[in-house]
C-alpha cells in the first residue's frame, strides 16, 4: 500500500506544533537561568485571565497534570514571582497571584523578545499575522469547545 500524505488537518496541527517548539525555545533563551517556557505560560495566563485562580483551574486551562503543575507552581514561587494565597471563598484550597516581580519578568521577557518578533514580522512580510490571527483564534476556540463538551 502507498503511503499516503497526513490529512491537512494534521498537516496544521504538526505545522502549529513545530511553531510552538521554536517559540518557546526562542522564549526559555530570554528567560532568567531557572525558569522554562511553563513558568512564563502561567505569569501570561495570570496577566490575561487574572490573578486568584486555583492551581486546579490554571492546571486545566493550560492542559497540564496538576502534579507537573505543582513543580511549576513550586519553581514560580521559589523565584518570588507568584504566591498562593487562602482561597478566600472555602479556606481550605489556595489561588495564585503574581507577585510585582513575576508581571516585571512577564514584561522584560516580552521586550527582551521583541527584536525577535519584528524581524520575524519583517521576513514574512506586512499582515501575515493579522491575517493568520482570525483562523487560528477560531481553530483554537473549536478545539478548547472539544475538550469540554
Amino acid at each position: 500500500m502507498p503511503d499516503t500524505p497526513p490529512a491537512p488537518v494534521f498537516e496544521v496541527l504538526t505545522e502549529v506544533a513545530i511553531i510552538s517548539q521554536l517559540a518557546n525555545a526562542a522564549l526559555e533563551s530570554c528567560l532568567p537561568q531557572g525558569l522554562i517556557a511553563a513558568h512564563f505560560a502561567v505569569l501570561s495566563h495570570l496577566v490575561r485571565t487574572g490573578d486568584g485562580q486555583t492551581p486546579a483551574d490554571i492546571a486545566r486551562a493550560l492542559q497540564v497534570p496538576k502534579t507537573s503543575f505543582s513543580n511549576t507552581l513550586a519553581g514560580l514561587q521559589k523565584h518570588g514571582l507568584a504566591e498562593a494565597r487562602p482561597n478566600p471563598r472555602d479556606g481550605r484550597s489556595k489561588t495564585i497571584w503574581i507577585t510585582g516581580q513575576g508581571r516585571k519578568l512577564r514584561e522584560d521577557t516580552v521586550a527582551a523578545l521583541a527584536p525577535a518578533l519584528q524581524e520575524l514580522a519583517g521576513r514574512t512580510g506586512p499582515g501575515t499575522f493579522h491575517a493568520l490571527l482570525p483562523s487560528l483564534r477560531s481553530l483554537r476556540a473549536e478545539m478548547d469547545a472539544m475538550r469540554n463538551p
